[in-house]
């Protein structure tokens, strides 16, 4: 009877793997053209939350109002938001060294300053779009190599855009001073200063920065203030979301390379 039982085990083992081709196979066929389609329609919904043109159906350019402010009046500023591009600001701000006095400059609609990590963001969203885009509806996936190609490309567009918003590029204090964004300022700020807006994470901030010679030595300080942007908000958990989906399907893509032949 022990022979049979080995047959039996073979014969299980045998229709094991065939389910699993079959299984196989029809995740190839359709649900990684299923999951695509529903990846593209998350990503289509994230472009669309962008303030800038990012897809055809997208025509961009909103307008916001936001007001920062930081502990004891140290640091205020209203802020008009227009697409990708802070189009009017009015900013006060107390030096830490001569608290008293309040300096002020502003930026006017003729020289507008540029965020660019969201057109940088809207880029790299675009670019995961074409990505599904140029995979036609009918195609056949030949093996497993083929999908996580696909999805390594989208994990790594949507990673860069995620990224873009979230950590904001470390510029150096002379390279903030000579910035071309500076130049939206007016009046003009004094040699030793520089203002910075840039976005991290649902957040836009201002940042104030002087330079102060301290016994000899040249330090830095700094002041921030912040407020809640709702669009980036809604942006970053579908960036996230469309991530998940990718991690799921290449998941369910590499539980396949024990067992099938591909």
């Amino acid at each position: 009877s022990n022979v049979n039982r080995t047959q039996t085990m073979e014969d299980t083992e045998v229709e094991e793997v065939k389910n699993l081709q079959i299984e196989f196979e029809w995740v190839m066929r359709d649900e990684v053209h299923a999951i695509l389609k529903k990846l593209r329609e998350i990503l289509v919904e994230c472009a669309r939350r962008f303030p800038v043109p990012c897809f055809p159906d997208n025509e961009g350019k909103r307008t916001e109002k936001f007001v920062l402010m930081a502990a004891q009046d140290q640091l205020k500023c209203s802020v008009t938001l227009t697409g990708d591009s802070i189009t009017q600001a009015d900013i006060s701000y107390k030096l830490k060294r001569t608290s008293s006095q309040v300096q002020r400059t502003s930026i006017t609609p003729d020289a507008p300053w540029k965020l660019q990590q969201v057109q940088d963001a809207a880029n790299h969203l675009q670019q995961a779009i074409n990505h599904i885009d140029n995979v036609d509806g009918n195609y056949a996936f030949k093996s497993r190599e083929e999908v996580l190609q696909i999805i390594g490309e989208l994990i790594g567009a949507l990673q860069r855009g995620r990224t873009s918003l979230i950590i904001p590029k470390k510029k150096a204090i002379d390279e903030l001073m000579k910035g071309r964004n500076m130049k939206s300022l007016t009046p003009n700020l004094p040699e030793d200063q520089a203002i910075s807006f840039f976005l991290q994470c649902h957040k836009l901030i201002i940042a104030v920065y002087q330079l102060l010679n301290v016994q000899g030595t040249m330090k830095m300080e700094a002041t921030q203030a912040e407020c809640s942007v709702g669009w980036l908000n809604e942006v970053l958990v579908l960036f996230t979301v469309g991530l998940t989906l990718c991690q799921q399907l290449k998941d369910k893509i590499n539980a396949f390379k024990m067992d099938v032949s591909s």
